[in-house]
C-alpha cells in the first residue's frame, strides 16, 4: 500500500527512515490478540467492541477484520462512520506491536468510499511508511467480503510514540490497576510494551 496524498501533518518529513520490523515482533502470519480486554477496538470483553482479530503481516503490516453488527450501525442497516474510523484506527495502532512501541494516535484522516452494511465482514490492512523522531506515518484501507473485495474505507494517520506513564498519568486509576492486575501478565506487557 502506498502512502496516501500529501496532508499537512501526515506527510513524513524528508529526513524519514524506513520503519524497521523489531526483532521480537510476532512474525508473519500470527495472530496479535487482544492487548485489553475493555479495548473498544480488540477486548474481548467489550460487549459492543469490534472484536478485531489482527494478523502480522510482512515488514511492517498488519491484516485485521471485523463483522459489522447491529450494534454498530449508524444509518439504518449500516455501518456508522466512527465505528469504521475506530477499526481503523485499532488496525493502524496494531502496527506498533511490530516497532515494539508504544505509541497513540495524534491524527487519523479517513475517506468514506462506500456504505458497509450490517452483516459484513470488513477487511483491513495496514502498513507502517515512514518514522522520523517519535513520528510513525502510516496508512490503513477496508474492503468489503475480502481482501479484494470493494474498497469501502481508507485512511492515512500519524502515531506518537510515548511511554508508560502516559497511560498511568492519565488513564482512571481504576482501570489502571486491573490491566496491572490481569493474571495474564503476558497480555498487560503487550498492552504497555515498551521499546527496548
Amino acid at each position: 500500500m502506498p502512502p496516501g496524498p500529501e496532508r499537512p501533518g501526515l506527510t513524513p518529513p524528508p529526513d524519514a527512515a524506513a520503519p524497521v520490523r523489531h526483532r521480537d515482533a510476532p512474525a508473519p502470519g500470527e495472530l496479535l490478540g487482544s492487548h485489553y480486554d475493555q479495548c473498544f477496538g480488540c477486548g474481548e470483553d467489550q460487549a459492543h467492541g469490534l472484536h478485531l482479530v489482527t494478523t502480522a503481516g510482512e515488514g511492517v503490516s498488519v491484516t485485521a477484520e471485523f463483522t459489522v453488527r447491529p450494534a454498530h450501525q449508524g444509518a439504518p442497516g449500516l455501518a456508522h462512520g466512527g465505528v469504521l474510523a475506530s477499526a481503523l484506527d485499532e488496525t493502524l495502532g496494531s502496527l506498533n506491536w511490530l516497532l515494539r512501541t508504544i505509541a497513540v494516535t495524534g491524527r487519523l484522516e479517513t475517506d468514506y468510499v462506500r456504505p458497509v452494511p450490517v452483516g459484513a465482514t470488513l477487511h483491513l490492512a495496514a502498513r507502517c511508511h515512514a518514522v522520523a523522531g517519535r513520528k510513525i506515518f502510516s496508512t490503513a484501507e477496508g474492503r468489503i467480503g475480502g481482501p479484494d473485495g470493494p474498497l469501502a474505507v481508507r485512511a492515512d494517520a500519524l502515531f506518537v510514540e510515548v511511554k508508560v506513564d502516559h497511560f498511568t498519568t492519565h488513564g482512571r486509576p481504576d482501570e489502571i490497576r486491573a490491566a496491572m492486575a490481569d493474571p495474564d501478565q503476558d497480555k498487560v506487557t503487550r498492552a504497555f510494551e515498551v521499546n527496548p
